[in-house]
């Protein structure tokens, strides 16, 4: 199926940094709520839709006037598709794909190109949840493939891997983690060769590593099922650890500056991290005292309970927002409740923060606009599609999941579902399994 540009408009500027490099946005700097939409609806402010062959549950990734988008396609996953659109237009500048070196059932269940990749000046490194990982030029060139599950498989994921790429430097760094043995990977990304490997324990677990700036030196910090985890980027030496932590599956730790990080963690589906979880929507502390390093817990907030989402940070205040789209706000500095407010729908994706906005992107496409601070402020609520504009997912056949617990799983995935988001600029360019919609002021 060729990429189609369903609606377009060119009357368009950039300001503040056209680039969001990475899963969440990290290493993105000088945006500005100036320029960025506050409202939007389907017919208004819609700068351009464009089609994304097969389907993906990766966020975008931007530089300069470039976005990249993965997916996947073919009843057994059998090819995976890395695909760049002109940020400006929405035309499809080039599509690259690769054969599934291990392929599985195409289910609604089971990881649907998760994970996000990563992008630099000189290249852009893609890892799909089979462990296959690829870098091209932006221009397209292949550069080095590696299927990873050769030297560090096979993995027994039942519902696939899920954690998104970071970056730091020459390095790139994979989260490896499964039913069998695990590990976090260091590739070089220029040659896609193994700089370092560190072993971790198996465990099921869908976070995100993260850079994390601990004074002048980073740190690769993992938040995953149990425990906390620092290791050193160029060696990958575990610096620290903290394990008095529990729920911490499914979101990715966020820097807070000074060596500080939010941890978000939840009850799970059948409640049964609930009580580690009470004691785990907390600040975290890393310092170094006389040459060892440490972790503290600063504060924890025993009502947030997020599931997909991961917490932020914002003029002094600490949000949550849990599956049923009930948005927490915590003091910063001393994890006291601010308020709880339920809003208008789930999020799966990360909320974004600038200057006096907070942006809630909810599952199903609403997004809610909070006033940053204190008071629970809506400023505008906006409908970012019309399903009957869309193309069906016609990826999977969701007649054919024949477990109770994947139909359930089948008829919350089976609608449009926005996943993640990318700040280009002046807009957001926001991610659906098979579309990539541009939201413009």
């Amino acid at each position: 199926m060729l990429t189609s540009v369903l609606f377009i408009c060119l009357a368009v500027t950039f300001e503040g940094s056209p680039n969001w490099p990475a899963f969440l946005g990290s290493g993105s700097q000088n945006l500005s709520s100036e320029t960025l939409p506050l409202t939007w609806s389907p017919d208004e402010n819609i700068l351009w839709r464009a089609e994304v062959t097969g389907h993906g549950q990766s966020s975008p990734v931007v530089w300069g006037d470039k976005a990249f988008v993965t997916s996947v396609q073919g009843p057994m996953k059998e090819t995976w598709l890395t695909t760049c659109f002109d940020t400006k237009s929405g035309q499809q500048l080039w599509q690259k794909s690769l054969p599934n070196s291990t392929p599985v059932k195409n289910s609604y269940y089971v990881s649907r190109a998760a994970p996000t990749p990563v992008v630099d000046s000189e290249r852009l490194v893609v890892q799909f949840e089979s462990g296959d990982c690829v870098a091209y030029s932006h221009s397209g060139e292949l550069l080095w493939s590696r299927e990873l599950a050769k030297d560090y498989g096979p993995f027994e994921a039942e519902f696939g891997l899920g954690a998104s790429l970071c970056q730091s430097g020459n390095l790139v760094f994979a989260l490896l983690e499964h039913d069998g043995p695990s590990c976090l990977v260091a590739l070089e990304k220029s040659t896609g060769k193994t700089a370092w490997k560190a072993d971790r324990t198996p465990r099921r677990s869908w976070t995100s590593p993260a850079i994390i700036n601990v004074g002048e030196e980073p740190q690769v910090i993992v938040s995953s099922a149990g425990s906390i985890d620092g290791y050193s980027p160029s060696t990958g030496e575990l610096l620290w650890t903290f394990a008095d932590i529990g729920g911490n599956t499914g979101t990715t730790p966020m820097d807070c500056g000074q060596g500080r990080f939010l941890v978000g963690a939840s009850a799970g589906r059948q409640g049964e991290n609930a009580d580690a979880a009470k004691d785990s929507n907390c600040m975290m502390q890393i310092e170094k005292l006389d040459g060892v390093w440490q972790a503290t817990k600063l504060w924890a907030n025993d009502q947030a309970n997020p599931s997909w989402a991961s917490p932020i940070l914002h003029q002094g205040f600490a949000y949550w927002v849990n599956r049923v789209g009930v948005i927490y706000c915590i003091d910063a500095k001393t994890g006291e409740q601010i308020y709880a407010q339920r809003s208008s729908q789930s999020c799966w994706a990360t909320p974004f923060a600038v200057a006096d906005r907070i942006y809630f992107f909810g599952k199903d496409g609403q997004v809610t606009v909070l006033a940053a601070g204190s008071e629970y402020k809506v400023l505008a609520e906006n409908v970012t599609w019309k399903v009957e504009d869309l193309p069906p997912d016609t990826s999977v056949a969701a007649e054919e999941e024949t477990d109770e617990q994947r139909q359930r799983g089948a008829a919350m995935f089976s609608g449009p579902t926005l996943y993640g988001y990318a700040v280009a600029g002046d807009r957001f360019i926001v991610r659906i399994g098979n579309q990539v919609i541009c939201i413009g002021g």
